[in-house]
């Protein structure tokens, strides 16, 4: 019994294992994926969405009161829909992912780096 213990314990630890090398930025990809924003937004190229390095150019500051202003803006864009600011193509409305979910997912965007601000954004 003891033994089986030990391997019962041995084997949970090797399949979780991967979990403990996962980094926040790719965990919150796999959030971003799993709630379908990649279906639209890719990390370095436009699709239908800009792109999440995009996004975050457009809304960079050093100014920690401007840049939690646009995070709070971005959320909200997200959970209610738009259209407009990224051209004529709407963003849809995400009223069933929780607002933790997309605050991090937000916040995780907003890390990206890399990205020029395009011509289309009209920031409001």
């Amino acid at each position: 019994m003891n033994m089986f213990v030990n391997k019962s314990t041995f084997l949970a630890a090797v399949a979780l294992a991967p979990l403990l090398f996962v980094s926040p930025a790719h965990a919150d990809l796999a959030l971003a994926t799993s709630k379908g924003c990649t279906a639209c937004h890719q990390t370095e190229k436009k699709v239908v969405g800009p792109a999440y390095n995009a996004v975050a150019a457009c809304y960079a500051s050093k100014d920690a009161t401007a840049m939690a202003a646009s995070k709070a803006k971005v959320a909200k864009h997200v959970k209610e829909g738009g259209a407009g600011t990224w051209g004529p193509i709407p963003m849809p409305a995400h009223p069933a992912v929780s607002n933790d979910d997309i605050n991090k997912i937000v916040d995780w965007v907003m890390d990206q780096k890399g990205g020029e601000c395009p011509k289309e954004f009209k920031k409001s």
